[in-house]
């Protein structure tokens, strides 16, 4: 794979080439050359028009639906979704059918996927069936593969399985990634608890749901000393919580889903179930903790948050739809839509590519010559409009059809493979 990318300018702080501007040739998969003026022969070419190449991106959780569920999404149609978004890597929740809880699923994620454009890391779960009683064999999941342990979809409720899963990952210095939400509080809340919720007679699952939890995970640690990683923060109350911990020097990162800081429970007024989350979109004032959690550093990755579901789970009555979207396809549109010039080019990078790596202990690429090229080119912008017959998700449930987005995504490259993408 040949390609001579011009006009853009580096993001890479790991790299001497940090802001430099100018050309990227890459021959048979590596960077051979980085300079201005660069001219060759026989070589595909994309004129980025001042845009950025960065390490290629990396979603810590994504919801694949491969094995089982493949009517909303199996390992060929996520990886097409993720390229477009700018994603060269995704790791891959375990909530299939059947459960990534042994090292034979884990194989089959690794297998199926090996070579190409998107790479896939397997999150093996940590309790059997993610049912949340009988602790995984994660020492023979970690040795074929699996990069960090969680229950995905279902945080774990059982604060003895939490404590042995943090001690077990000890012994190999892993990382156990919980996204926290008590269901004894939560019940069977629809939306955030609020005004909003009283005023549209819905019941709601409070911010304290998640607080609590994430204060019991991080006492945990705290005894433990191991590695945790709060998944899809979305109360300011939990933030706080998480930039005390920090303060503490406890060896905790955290992460926000894209929707959580584009939207609040305000929009849910229509009863969109494509808005329908988990975590739910909260109050204004969650939102921009949120917002202020990403300028401070307490919150370290921005995750898309992608599950897809089919439009048997999301066309129903608001009560009755399924949490979830699907989002790999617009992460990056929605943020620079969105936050804009609030979130600088440099932030941006750490939290889709390099961050990211740094939580599962996987080296970063690197944007010099004789490198690899693991690289997404994307434009700040560039305006584009997501349709329907453009969603590479086998699911559709997003809730951006055909809302004008600034900031696209131009090519990724990884594995020497490429793909270039056009707009309107």
């Amino acid at each position: 794979m040949d390609l001579l990318i011009k006009n853009v300018t580096i993001i890479d702080p790991n790299s001497e080439t940090d802001q430099t501007q100018g050309d990227l040739l890459i021959r048979d998969g590596l960077i051979e050359r980085i300079d201005t003026g660069i001219e060759a022969e026989g070589v595909k070419m994309l004129d980025a028009g001042e845009a950025y190449v960065s390490p290629g991106w990396l979603d810590i959780g994504v919801y694949t639906g491969d094995p089982g569920y493949e009517q909303r999404e199996d390992l060929e149609t996520v990886r097409d979704a993720a390229a477009a978004g700018g994603f060269t890597s995704i790791a891959c929740q375990p909530n299939t059918n059947p459960v990534m809880h042994t090292k034979s699923e884990i194989l089959y994620v690794k297998n199926s996927t090996r070579g190409g454009l998107v790479d896939c890391y397997p999150i093996g779960a940590v309790s059997e069936n993610c049912a949340g009683k009988d602790i995984t064999e994660m020492i023979d999941m970690h040795a074929a593969g699996a990069v960090a342990f969680s229950d995905g979809r279902y945080p774990l409720q059982d604060s003895g399985l939490m404590l042995r899963a943090l001690q077990y990952v000890t012994t190999f210095d892993g990382v156990v990634i919980n996204q926290p939400l008590d269901y004894h509080i939560a019940g069977e809340g629809q939306i955030h608890e609020g005004i909003v919720s009283t005023s549209l007679g819905m019941k709601g699952i409070p911010a304290i749901a998640e607080e609590l939890m994430t204060q019991r995970d991080l006492e945990l640690l705290a005894y433990t000393g191991s590695r945790l990683h709060l998944a899809n923060l979305s109360s300011a109350g939990a933030v706080q919580r998480l930039r005390e911990a920090k303060a503490r020097g406890l060896p905790v990162t955290g992460s926000v889903a894209v929707l959580n800081l584009a939207y609040s429970d305000e929009d849910l007024r229509d009863f969109d179930t494509n808005l329908k989350v988990l975590p739910p979109l909260r109050h204004a004032e969650d939102r921009a903790a949120l917002w202020e959690g990403l300028k401070d550093g307490t919150i370290d990755i921005i995750s898309s948050n992608h599950t897809p579901l089919e439009e048997e789970r999301k066309k129903l009555e608001f009560p009755f739809a399924g949490f979830g979207a699907v989002m790999l396809e617009t992460t990056y549109g929605l943020l620079q839509t969105t936050l804009g010039a609030e979130l600088p080019v440099e932030t941006l990078v750490q939290c889709l590519a390099l961050r990211p790596r740094q939580l599962f202990g996987l080296p970063a690429p690197r944007l010099e010559a004789g490198q690899p090229a693991n690289i997404t080119v994307f434009h700040p912008h560039k305006r584009w409009t997501p349709h329907l017959q453009d969603i590479r998700s086998r699911s559709r449930n997003t809730p951006l059809l055909g809302r004008e987005l600034t900031g696209a995504v131009l090519a990724v490259v990884n594995n020497n493979q490429s793909a270039i993408f056009e707009y309107p």
